[in-house]
């Protein structure tokens, strides 16, 4: 197995992307802290991998929260031992708004969640990873942050900070022996969907992407699957796009 032996803590895992990825990375040997402000759907993802014979544990946090992202992951060292794979997953969508109708508020949010959450999570996993000498820290951008799509204002600029912040963290910490990378996704048919394009934009998005479909959850999580592993080695600081060919 890919990841034998080692400890994963994935944020926004109670559904989508980041359970599924919760869900392969069990299958492949992980101890997986489920991280989400979700309960209901963080204990069902813990469920689904105990049911399959894995290992699992739900911490309910917010990862725009200082507070919170310390704790999530003090908590999953305390439960585990160690830390060895930071996923930072949990994302904040947005529909398609014209920038002078976008709500301040919701800027915020985008930001704090996008781009803050990243930053929180490797700010307190940083320490342990450097004690132990080693550790793989994988963030979720998009597309969209390399190529953006019109009124996608807020949500655009908080990918293109995602992927800037990975390549800051890759550079400053290699000499750690800590990789950082992160997967920029096309729209993906998840829960998530219906909050990024209006109804019947499902057809257009597709259209978009050379090779004529949306991604599916598992798509991401198998190219994390690959960064989290001792595979991707000699891997930092890319940005892998799992787009279709949308990126190009």
């Amino acid at each position: 197995m890919r990841l034998s032996n080692k400890v994963a803590l994935i944020t926004g895992a109670a559904s989508g992307m980041g359970r599924a990825s919760a869900i392969l990375f069990a299958k492949e040997g992980a101890r997986i802290a489920v991280a989400d402000i979700d309960g209901k759907g963080g204990q069902e993802t813990v469920d689904i991998i105990k049911q399959n014979g894995g290992e699992a544990v739900f911490i309910q946090a917010d990862v725009s929260k200082a507070a919170d992202a310390e704790r999530m992951v003090k908590a999953a060292v305390d439960v585990y031992g160690k830390l060895d794979i930071l996923f930072n997953n949990a994302g904040c969508p947005m529909l398609p708004t014209p920038t002078d109708q976008l709500e301040e508020e919701v800027w915020d949010r985008i930001m704090n969640v996008n781009v803050k959450g990243i930053f929180l999570g490797a700010k307190y996993a940083i320490p342990f990873m450097k004690k132990q000498g080693s550790g793989v820290i994988i963030n979720t951008a998009s597309v969209s942050g390399v190529r953006p799509r019109p009124a996608s204002n807020a949500y655009a600029t908080s990918k293109g900070a995602a992927i800037t912040l990975t390549k800051a963290l890759a550079i400053e910490l290699a000499p750690f022996k800590i990789r950082v990378n992160c997967i920029n996704p096309v729209a993906a048919e998840t829960a998530m969907l219906p909050k990024l394009t209006p109804p019947g934009g499902d057809k257009a998005l597709v259209q978009s992407i050379p090779m004529g479909r949306m991604a599916q959850a598992e798509d991401v999580a198998y190219a994390a699957l690959y960064l989290a592993s001792d595979e991707a080695s000699m891997v930092t600081g890319v940005d892998l796009g799992v787009d279709g060919g949308r990126g190009i």
